[in-house]
């Protein structure tokens, strides 16, 4: 049962059925939709007095975050960066590696890490197919996760919109991610469940009238994370340094990917509350939460997903 402090659910329009759906990864969803008028719904609709305050203090979690980070820069400045040698013992093997020509970071990769992104890329290649038996299978594991108590709807159902989908059928939301937004979802509520109810339901903070679509949201960080992480581009060249380092966690745990989806999720929520955001300006907190995984990403500490400070705020 959804969250009480959810007061109303926007009625979102169905993509457009004449869209190519052969390319998967392309464009985010509500980056696109997002600004367009939703049925029976206008930007004077919102609670009025709602976006107001946006300068007072931040709320404590966005607080507790950003200090989170400041305080692992100063240890890895202070521990690491006064003296040399020590640098040069914690560093990650890899970083001196890495060389950057003509704009690409070009990054030597074990058998092991090549594995691994190649495994994940052909992941990115799958466009959601509902004919597909495996993929419906998969949609309805993603429903029985989110809501264990309830019984299983159709494929098109009025009832998919709860979960924050846009219209009756989940699988026109697919196309700007493909099947790994739903595997991303799926990996979500199997290892975090706790946090994924949370968000699902709306449970923290004090939310806004016209509250994200959360299933939607979910497609659009698997978009976010693919083009932060430069997942696309060729083999062992790569133009974002955070896709460099995404790679080095590559080598350690071979569901980084997934597990960053996770730690994304959280901080976008996060970051909502402390942004006193509504749904028109979901792209901002999207692109706050890209820019803080970067920064966290950045931190010479950083040899797994879980050793980012905002891996902290997720809870099993």
């Amino acid at each position: 049962m959804a969250s009480k402090s959810i007061r109303r659910r926007l009625n979102h329009r169905e993509m457009d059925r004449n869209r190519d759906e052969s390319d998967d990864l392309r464009e985010p969803l509500l980056g696109k939709y997002g600004h367009e008028q939703s049925e029976g719904f206008s930007p004077g609709d919102e609670q009025d007095g709602f976006g107001e305050g946006k300068g007072d203090q931040l709320h404590w979690t966005q607080f507790f975050s950003r200090w989170i980070v400041q305080c692992a820069q100063w240890i890895a400045h202070v521990v690491i960066g006064s003296c040399s040698l020590v640098g040069k013992l914690f560093l990650l093997p890899s970083n001196s590696q890495n060389k950057q020509v003509d704009g690409t970071i070009q990054l030597p990769l074990s058998p092991l890490q090549e594995e691994r992104l190649r495994n994940l890329r052909q992941r990115l290649e799958v466009s959601f197919d509902n004919t597909c038996l495996d993929h419906q299978d998969s949609l309805k594991q993603l429903w029985m996760l989110a809501f264990p108590d309830r019984e299983l709807p159709p494929l098109k159902s009025e009832l998919w919109k709860e979960m924050g989908w846009q219209g009756t059928d989940p699988s026109t939301d697919f196309r700007g991610g493909g099947l790994i937004s739903l595997e991303n979802l799926i990996f979500f509520a199997k290892n975090y469940p706790a946090s994924f109810q949370k968000l699902l339901n709306k449970q923290d903070g004090k939310r806004a009238d016209w509250e994200y679509p959360f299933a939607v949201a979910g497609v659009n960080l698997s978009f976010m994370l693919v083009q932060m992480l430069d997942l696309q581009s060729n083999n062992g060249k790569l133009s974002s340094k955070a896709g460099a380092r995404f790679l080095e966690l590559l080598r350690s745990d071979e569901m980084a990917f997934d597990e960053l989806y996770c730690v994304a999720f959280q901080l976008l929520d996060t970051k909502w509350l402390a942004m006193r955001a509504s749904y028109m300006e979901f792209n901002e907190v999207l692109k706050s939460t890209r820019a803080q995984l970067e920064q966290e990403l950045a931190l010479d500490s950083i040899s797994s997903v879980h050793d980012l400070p905002a891996y902290n705020m997720l809870t099993r």
